[in-house]
């Protein structure tokens, strides 16, 4: 089952205290975009890629697709001012019947979380990849432990996410339409009451938003012999 996948590229990486897009940071002299668009361009159910991206970083990324001949960037989209408005921003270029939204700092997703993402899409609408919780979950208001939340039913969901075109762009649509900022896109899915089926992924596919998750990343990658 072929896919597009849109990638959000355009954050300032303010809490990783960068002073440049956290994504043009380094990890093993490789710029952390490029690690993920190599996921994607080395799949060959992938049928495009939609940056969506900063106009002050279009020059340099496109400098660095050249350089390490990324070759599925179809189109590089200006973003919007959250999150969702530029994944809705790129999926107005989508064409493929699925689509993925993938967060541009998770370097380490693997090939088959992706293809059974595709392929759960394809017969069900949408699914997210996620990992059960480890840790006990607490509720906590004003500081006083309110709750402890029973774990065996709670994931932490991660990227890629995965849906039918236009499933997404309904969901996008009618958020506009609500005025709601949803958490992800499978919140948007589920205020329209549409079904979001969940992807055991793993625990390495770490959302880099941090300088302590540039640490665990370099170890990932020296686990993985790259």
């Amino acid at each position: 089952m072929n896919y597009e996948v849109v990638i959000p590229a355009a954050g300032r990486g303010k809490r990783m205290g960068a002073d440049r897009n956290k994504l043009l940071l380094e990890l093993n002299g490789v710029p952390v975009i490029i690690h993920t668009l190599r996921i994607f361009e080395a799949d060959p159910l992938c049928s495009g890629v939609i940056l969506v991206i900063h106009p002050d970083d279009k020059k340099t990324l496109g400098q660095l697709l050249k350089r390490y001949k990324i070759s599925k960037v179809s189109h590089m989209v200006t973003g919007g001012e959250e999150r969702q408005h530029s994944v809705y921003e790129g999926l107005k270029a989508a064409k493929a019947d699925i689509i993925m939204v993938h967060d541009g700092a998770r370097p380490f997703i693997k090939q088959e979380v992706i293809h059974r993402l595709a392929e759960t899409a394809a017969s069900d609408g949408g699914a997210i990849a996620a990992v059960p919780v480890k840790d006990t979950i607490k509720k906590v208001i004003n500081g006083c432990v309110t709750e402890t939340v029973e774990r065996s039913s709670l994931w932490s969901v991660q990227t890629p996410q995965a849906f039918k075109l236009d499933i997404l762009m309904n969901a996008h649509q009618q958020a506009v339409c609500n005025d709601f900022l949803g958490t992800d896109e499978a919140s948007l899915v589920e205020k329209t009451g549409g079904k979001v089926a969940v992807i055991e992924s793993d625990y390495d596919n770490i959302k880099l938003t941090t300088k302590e998750d540039l640490v665990f990343a370099e170890a990932i990658l020296a686990k993985s012999g790259q």
